[in-house]
């Protein structure tokens, strides 16, 4: 468990490792993969307030997200990388 909570219009995200091999069994090398755009929601900030709207956060706690590749700012704690994401930057959710 975490002691960071995001503020309002932000997830804080665990990111899933991306696969080192392709579907075929081809070994990827490590120094030639992006960044995890894959991850696991840890935590949920409260809703935003834009031009009289309200917009609450697309995912809940413990889903696993697909979002923005430079959408990110990368934290560390307890030597674990963890991401903070816009509301926004979340492109889908998989199910």
């Amino acid at each position: 468990m975490t002691k960071i909570h995001p503020v309002a219009g932000f997830l804080l995200v665990e990111p899933q490792k991306k696969e080192s091999t392709t579907a075929s069994g081809i070994l990827l090398p490590t120094n030639n993969q992006d960044k995890p755009q894959q991850g696991k929601v840890l935590a949920v900030g409260n809703s935003i307030f834009r031009d009289g709207r309200e917009f609450s956060a697309p995912c809940e706690v413990n889903d696993i997200i697909m979002f923005k590749e430079w959408g990110v700012n990368e934290i560390k704690e307890n030597d674990q990388n963890l991401f903070i994401i816009k509301f926004e930057d979340v492109m889908a959710i998989i199910k």
